[in-house]
C-alpha cells in the first residue's frame, strides 16, 4: 500500500500491524478501564470476554493456525468482537509471507477468514465496531468533516465499506425464535413460554441462532447463512465465549445453564480444533449437565484444559461459581490432556492425563488428591453420602415461611408451640425459625425421630478446602425447609456433635472439596467423604481437637508426609 492514501481511505489500512483506529490508539487507557467492559459486564448470563482472556485462549492453539490463509474461524458467540479482532490481528502477522500485500491480506482475513454470529442486535453493533470500525460494515466515507476538529461525522467501514457488500459483513445478528413445544417450554433452550426473555417489549428475543438449530441441519443453516448456500464450505476452528446460562427466576447453579449446548453444537460440526472458555461447575455437577459431562469425560480429543478455581482471574467483575476453564479440542487428536490448575497464589498444577479418572463420573481437577482417594477407598470404604438426606427432607421448600398457602399448607407460626415441631429455614435471606403443631401435614416424615445435624445445601463458592457454614445440631422433633439437608439420624446426641466435629475436620473437607465446585453440598457431593463410627466405640477419639482427630484420619488412611502436607496447605481451619 503506498505511503500517501485518500482523505476517505479507512484509517484502519494505514497501520503497519495493529489496525490502528481511535479504539486502538486509546488502548493504552483501555487496557486500565474496558469501554467494551464497562458496557456489557451485566451478568453472569453473558460474561463478556476481556482482551486478556481472549489472548490466552489463542496462545492455547497450535502456532500453524496463523499462517494457514484457508482456514476458516467462525465465533458463534459473539459479544463485544473481541474475539474476531485479536484473530485477525494475529492472522495479520502470520500471513506476511504468503499474502504480501498488506490491503490484501486484511482484506482475504475479514472478507474470507473470520465469521461470527452475534447473540443479540446490540451485542452485533457492539462486534462489528469493534472489527470493522462502523456498525454497517458497506458504509462509505460520505466525506462530511466536523467543523471544529476535522474529523469525519459518520464514519466509515473497514477498507472504506467496499470490502463487503452487506451492512452485517461476516458478523451477522441473530436470525432466530424460541419454538415452543406442547411442555411450554423452548425446544432447544429449554426456556419457559412465560420467561423474562421473551417479553414482547422488549429488543432482544436472547433466541440464540447457533443451539436454536437442529443438529442435522446445523451445518446448512450455517453455510446459507455465511455462504450463499456453498455445500462444501465448512469451518476449520470454532472459538468463543458462550452465554452462561438462563437465570430465569433462578440464581446461580440453580439457573439453566446453557453453555453446553453451544459446545455440543460445535463438536457436532466437526472443525479441526474448537477452543471455549465456560464455567467449571459441569465437572462435577450442575443443573441438567450429567450428560455433557459423560460425553466430555468420555472423549479424548482434548489436548489441553485451563482451569480456573477463582473465577476472578479470568473476570474480575463477575462471580461464577466453580470457577471456570477453557480448553482445546483436536478433531483428529487421540491422548491424554495437559492440564493447568491456576491457584490463588499463582502457582499453577500441571498434570497430563485422561480426563475421566478410572470410571469416576466427574473430573477431579487436582491430581495430587488422587492417590488420597485410592487410599481412603482401600479401607473399607463406606461413603458418608449414605446418611445424608436428598433435597427437601421434609417436602418444605425454601420459600414455606413466606407463602405456605403456595403450597396449600397452613400458615406457621413464629413462636413456640407446645409439644410440636421446630422447622428451621430462611426468611428473606436469614436463618429463621417457625412452629408447627404435631398434626401438621407434613409432607415427608422419614427425618423425624432422631438426632440430626441440619447442614446448609449451598454454603461457601467452591474454592477448595474452603470453610463451611455452621451445621444446626437439631433434635429429634426438629425439622427444615430445603435450604438444609439432614445428616444422620442418630441414637445419641453425643453422636451428632462427633459428627459436627468430623465436619469440621482439615480431612473431611478435603474429600468434600474433590466433588463441591460451587456453593451446592447436596447429597453427591458427599460421596468421596469416608463415613465414621461416632459411637464411644469408634477407632477415632472425638473427645480430642479438631488437630488431634486430623492426625488420627491421617493415620487411620495411611497418608504420607507428603499428601498430609497437601491437606495442611490447601484446607482452611474450622473451630
Amino acid at each position: 500500500m503506498s505511503n500517501r492514501t485518500s482523505e476517505s481511505t479507512n484509517a484502519a489500512l494505514n497501520a503497519e500491524r495493529n489496525f490502528k483506529s481511535s479504539i486502538e490508539e486509546a488502548y493504552d487507557y483501555i487496557e486500565n478501564f474496558d469501554l467494551l467492559e464497562t458496557i456489557t459486564n451485566v451478568g453472569n448470563d453473558e460474561v463478556f470476554t476481556p482482551r486478556r482472556v481472549c489472548e490466552m485462549m489463542l496462545d492455547s492453539l497450535p502456532r500453524d493456525v496463523w499462517s494457514n490463509p484457508d482456514y476458516k474461524w467462525l465465533n458463534p458467540c459473539s459479544k463485544n468482537g473481541v474475539f474476531e479482532r485479536e484473530i485477525a490481528l494475529r492472522l495479520d502477522e502470520g500471513l506476511q509471507d504468503i499474502i504480501p500485500d498488506m490491503e490484501k491480506r486484511r482484506k482475504h482475513i475479514l472478507q474470507d477468514m473470520i465469521y461470527s454470529i452475534a447473540l443479540t442486535r446490540f451485542t452485533a453493533n457492539v462486534a462489528r465496531r469493534t472489527v470493522y470500525y462502523c456498525m454497517e460494515a458497506n458504509r462509505k466515507c460520505d466525506g462530511l468533516k466536523d467543523p471544529v476538529d476535522g474529523h469525519f461525522v459518520n464514519g466509515f467501514a473497514i477498507g472504506n465499506g467496499t470490502w463487503f457488500d452487506t451492512a452485517e459483513g461476516n458478523i451477522l445478528t441473530p436470525n432466530a425464535e424460541h419454538i415452543i413445544g406442547r411442555n411450554g417450554k423452548c425446544e432447544f433452550c429449554r426456556i419457559a413460554k412465560d420467561s423474562q426473555y421473551l417479553d414482547r417489549n422488549q429488543r432482544e428475543n436472547y433466541a440464540y441462532e447457533f443451539i436454536h438449530t437442529k443438529d442435522e441441519d446445523l451445518l446448512m443453516h450455517l453455510q446459507d447463512r455465511f455462504f450463499k448456500g456453498e455445500r462444501n464450505m465448512k469451518f476449520d476452528i470454532i472459538i468463543g465465549n458462550p452465554p452462561y446460562q438462563l437465570a430465569d427466576g433462578g440464581a446461580g447453579a440453580s439457573s439453566m445453564p446453557i453453555y453446553n449446548l453451544f459446545v455440543e453444537k460445535s463438536i457436532y460440526l466437526k472443525p479441526k480444533f474448537i477452543s471455549m472458555i465456560i464455567p467449571s461447575r459441569w465437572m462435577t455437577g450442575g443443573k441438567g449437565l450429567d450428560d455433557f459431562r459423560a460425553n466430555m469425560l468420555s472423549m479424548r480429543n482434548f489436548r489441553v484444559l485451563h482451569d480456573f478455581a477463582n473465577p476472578k482471574q479470568c473476570f474480575p467483575a463477575n462471580d461464577i461459581k466453580g470457577g471456570v476453564c477453557y480448553f482445546v479440542w483436536d478433531r483428529d487428536y487421540d491422548g491424554k490432556c495437559k492440564i493447568f490448575l491456576y491457584q490463588d497464589n499463582d502457582k499453577i498444577i500441571n498434570s497430563t492425563r485422561f480426563l475421566q479418572y478410572e470410571n469416576e463420573d466427574i473430573f477431579i481437577r487436582d491430581e495430587r488428591v488422587i492417590s488420597i482417594i485410592e487410599k481412603v477407598k482401600s479401607n473399607f470404604f463406606v461413603s458418608f453420602s449414605t446418611i445424608v438426606s436428598p433435597q427437601k427432607p421434609y417436602g418444605f421448600r425454601g420459600d414455606i415461611f413466606k407463602s405456605p398457602l403456595k403450597y396449600n399448607l397452613p400458615e406457621m407460626s413464629d413462636k413456640p408451640i407446645k409439644g410440636g415441631y421446630k422447622i428451621y429455614g430462611l426468611y428473606e435471606s436469614k436463618r429463621s425459625i417457625r412452629y408447627i403443631p404435631k398434626d401438621y401435614p407434613i409432607p415427608k416424615k422419614e427425618y423425624i425421630d432422631g438426632f440430626k445435624l441440619f447442614m446448609a445445601r449451598n454454603s461457601g463458592s467452591g474454592i477448595y478446602g474452603e470453610q463451611l457454614s455452621e451445621g444446626i445440631i437439631a433434635n429429634k422433633d426438629d425439622l427444615c425447609t430445603e435450604t438444609y439437608v439432614v445428616i444422620g439420624l442418630f441414637n445419641l446426641q453425643n453422636e451428632v456433635v462427633n459428627c459436627q466435629k468430623y465436619i469440621k475436620t482439615k480431612f473431611f473437607r478435603a474429600m468434600l472439596g474433590i466433588r463441591k465446585q460451587d456453593q451446592g453440598a447436596a447429597k453427591e457431593v458427599y460421596r468421596f467423604v469416608p463415613l465414621q463410627d461416632f459411637t464411644q466405640n469408634s477407632d477415632i477419639d472425638w473427645q480430642g481437637s479438631i488437630k488431634e482427630i486430623d492426625k488420627q484420619l491421617f493415620d487411620k488412611y495411611g497418608l504420607d508426609d507428603k499428601e498430609r502436607e497437601f491437606i495442611e496447605q490447601n484446607i482452611q481451619e474450622m473451630v
